[in-house]
Parts: C-alpha cells; sequence; structure tokens
C-alpha cells in the first residue's frame, strides 16, 4: 500500500532513502573550508589559521527538549535543528572564533515521520543562515535508530589568527559584561512547562518561549569581543551564576555581580513571572540556555555595542556575589533532580 508522502516514517525508508532527502536542504556546498563533504567515511574540512576550535553538544528528548509541552506547544523539527546549530555556534563564538562546520548525528525512534527529520534539517540550515554563520555548513554525521530522539552535532571553527580567548583570563579591576537580555530562555521554559495554554499566550510571552525553542547567539560579538582585547570570555548556557562561577574559578578571581544592572533584565520579565509565580531575578540569575556571552574587559576598556556591564572582577577565589552576598541561585546542572 503507497503511504501518504507527509506521514512517511523513518522506518519505512532505508538509511540512503533517508539522507537523500536531508542532504539537499543542508547547503553544504555553500562551505568554502569544506574540501570534501558528506557522503564519505569522513569530511575534510580547511582550517586557515592552522588551528581549529572544536566543540559537541547533545539535545535528548525529554531532557533537553520536549515533543510536547504542558501548554500545548509542540516542538517541531526545525526548532530542534535550530537550537542544535545554535548552541554550537554559541561555543565556538565564546572563544572569538567563527564557525566553518557542523557534524550532526541523529538518533530517531523508527516511528519518527520523515517530514520532522526534514524540517529539522531546514531548522539547521536556517540558523546557519539567520544567525550569520556565513562559512559554516553540516558536512556530515550519522544516523541511527533508539528508543527517544537525540540530536549531537560538533562544530569546528576558525580564529581567523587571533588567539582563543578562554576563561582563565579575567583580571583584577577587570569589567564584567553580558550580552542579550539573561532570564528570557529560563522564562520561556517556565511558561512551555506551565499549564497556561501556549496558544493564548499574548506575542511578548510567545517570543520568550520562542528564546527557549529558538536562542539567538549573538554571533558577531565573539569575534569583536576578542579584537578589542577581552581577557576571558565563555557562553551562558547553565545560568549567569553557575557560568561567572565557571570563569572565576578558572580566572582564581572573585566576581561580584551588581543587582542594580541586573534589575532592568529581570523587570523585562515581570509579565511572565506573575503568570508563572516566579521571581523574574532568580529567572536571570539562575536560568540557561540564552546562549549570549559573559566576557571580563579591562577597565579602561570601551564596552563594544551589544554588551552591557553587569559587574566587576577582584582578587579572589573562585567566588560569586551579588552585592557582595551569596546569590543563592544554582543554575543548570544536567544530572541534578
Amino acid at each position: 500500500m503507497e503511504q501518504v508522502a507527509d506521514r512517511l516514517t523513518v522506518a519505512e525508508l532505508d538509511e540512503r532513502g533517508l539522507l537523500q532527502r536531508i542532504f539537499p536542504r543542508l547547503g553544504t556546498a555553500r562551505a568554502a573550508a569544506v574540501p570534501v563533504g558528506p557522503g564519505d567515511d569522513a569530511a575534510v574540512v580547511a582550517a586557515p589559521d592552522g588551528r581549529t576550535v572544536v566543540s559537541i553538544d547533545t539535545l535528548v528528548e525529554d531532557h533537553d527538549f520536549r515533543l510536547r509541552w504542558p501548554g500545548g506547544y509542540r516542538t517541531t523539527g526545525f526548532d530542534v535543528g535550530w537550537k542544535c546549530a545554535a548552541q554550537n555556534l554559541s561555543d565556538v563564538n565564546a572563544m572569538g572564533a567563527e564557525a566553518t562546520s557542523l557534524v550532526v548525528s541523529l538518533t530517531l525512534p523508527g516511528g519518527t515521520e520523515v517530514a520532522w527529520v526534514e524540517d529539522l534539517a531546514d531548522g539547521l540550515r536556517a540558523a546557519l543562515d539567520e544567525l550569520g554563520a556565513p562559512r559554516c555548513a553540516v558536512v556530515g554525521g550519522d544516523l541511527g535508530k533508539g528508543p527517544a530522539l537525540v540530536v549531537t552535532a560538533a562544530v569546528t571553527g576558525d580564529l581567523g589568527g587571533r588567539a582563543p580567548v578562554l576563561r582563565s583570563g579575567a583580571r583584577d579591576g577587570d569589567v564584567l559584561a553580558v550580552t542579550g537580555s539573561p532570564g528570557q530562555a529560563a522564562a520561556g521554559l517556565a511558561l512551555l512547562e506551565s499549564n497556561h495554554a501556549y496558544d493564548g499566550l499574548p506575542a511578548p510571552l510567545k517570543d520568550l518561549a520562542d528564546a527557549q525553542s529558538r536562542p539567538v547567539p549573538p554571533l558577531a560579538l565573539g569575534p569583536l569581543a576578542a579584537r578589542v582585547g577581552a581577557h576571558a570570555m565563555m557562553d551562558v548556557s547553565d545560568g549567569l551564576v553557575r557560568d561567572a562561577g565557571r570563569l572565576a574559578a578558572a580566572s582564581g578571581v572573585t566576581i561580584e555581580l551588581d543587582s542594580a544592572a541586573l534589575l532592568p533584565f529581570a523587570r523585562s520579565l515581570r509579565a511572565a513571572a506573575e503568570l508563572a509565580g516566579a521571581d523574574p531575578l532568580a529567572w536571570v540569575l539562575g536560568g540557561g540556555e540564552d546562549h549570549g556571552l559573559l566576557a571580563a574587559f579591562g577597565p579602561d576598556s570601551a564596552l563594544p555595542d551589544g554588551f552591557t556591564a553587569v559587574g566587576r572582577v577582584y582578587d579572589g577565589d573562585g567566588q560569586v556575589t551579588v552585592d557582595g552576598a551569596s546569590p543563592g541561585a544554582a543554575g543548570w546542572d544536567h544530572f541534578a533532580g
């Protein structure tokens, strides 16, 4: 019996057939730094700088995303493809590098609809195009069958002749700055996890849900911060306090966050917090997955456009405080709970 095209599942295609549907959607041929793309045992990626930045991230169904949220929102393949690309691009951005390639591994239950996988490929390509990664393409990967959807991607990046910006370079007297608006993705997650109907949310709150499902890392700002001499930098993926603690520990310093600088971020989340019964400042301090940047700049440096000062760096022992007191915000831990 002939299958309806838009209900075809991956179990009804072989691996080759599924790949033939995915590859044309990825735009691999555009990547000048990819002498050999999908189709061989491995891709070949040029490294003009002579050094390659490499990172890897995984998204697991019912851990990093739900196919259907309590409020009724259905996660699309496009959402997962976009988020997969965004979180990997953010990691190389935080080193001051520009992304040059992605390899993607998909674990798929047999009942996964082919259209959902095609949508994921579209999300990957759209993220590369719209987030501003013109040198990057999906150059290969792997397909496998499993009990849950798992998407893993590894990214490579080019430093363009610059030194990488590490977590370990913050110095006494530095200004600590962030990009974007910390807490938005955490607010979006709370709304998606709530029983409030997604379709009934006003547009600004739906935008917060989008910040969780389709984050927008500031890809132009990582290389810019490197060029203007950022002393230390990292991606904010697990919460401002937790990630600031990692930067402080790596640099052997204490970081003091300024609540007055953080309150505007919290005020922008007030409507979502009232609906969810939450403290918006807790989202700003402890919420992850915004995929902005946290960077330390010299005290006399002019902050690049897009960065907001939120604290100071002092000699110390890896602690983080807010106005001199313990913040009491843990942030995200994959193995907690």
